[in-house]
């Protein structure tokens, strides 16, 4: 499905551009999708709508069969990028879940902006990116994901979602078109 059109409330949340991640090995060059989403992020704030910037800080505290990559963070690790240009008016949300909004306030922080709609962008798209949309569906948001401002490391994970998944959520797009939708948008 095609972008068709953006909320007059709708809210851009980058999910884990952050120092410590910024280094793996991505289907898509990081520096173009930090750029990308410096570019939604200064479009957003400019019309003074919500920026939610997320970082990762560990991880849900449930078994699993494959061993945990993270134990100890190293020091800055959940830094965000300074390439986002964080703003005081942005919100910051950390998270110890693939997910922003399971056991976050982000939900209530949204609603209580009356945001409707929500643009999600970062890494990695098949987990962190991907279960942030998913929980931002089920709470009741419309969902756009900005595909050029996003990537994983694993290229099957990116293409899975981008292909199957993100079209049953809500619509895809690239950051042109977001703000081209953000230029036509009535208040």
């Amino acid at each position: 499905m095609a972008l068709t059109t953006l909320d007059s409330n709708t809210a851009l949340i980058v999910v884990d551009l952050q120092k410590g991640l910024v280094g793996l090995p991505c289907v898509h060059p990081i520096n173009e999708i930090v750029e990308h989403a410096r570019v939604l992020a200064d479009a957003f704030r400019a019309r003074a709508l919500a920026v939610v910037l997320i970082n990762v800080a560990g991880s849900a505290p449930g078994r699993t069969e494959q061993p945990r990559r993270i134990d100890a963070l190293p020091e800055g690790w959940t830094e965000l990028l300074p390439e986002l240009n964080r703003q005081p008016n942005d919100i910051v949300v950390t998270k110890r879940t693939w997910g922003a909004f399971a056991s976050t306030d982000l939900e209530r922080q949204l609603k209580a902006r009356n945001v409707t709609q929500v643009v999600v962008a970062g890494v990695a798209t098949g987990t962190g990116v991907e279960s942030t949309a998913r929980q931002a569906y089920e709470q009741g948001f419309n969902v756009t994901l900005a595909l050029d401002a996003m990537t994983d490391t694993r290229a099957e994970a990116h293409e899975y979602s981008t292909t199957q998944v993100f079209p049953r959520l809500g619509e895809t797009g690239t950051t042109r078109e977001i703000i081209g939708l953000l230029n036509t948008r009535t208040a």
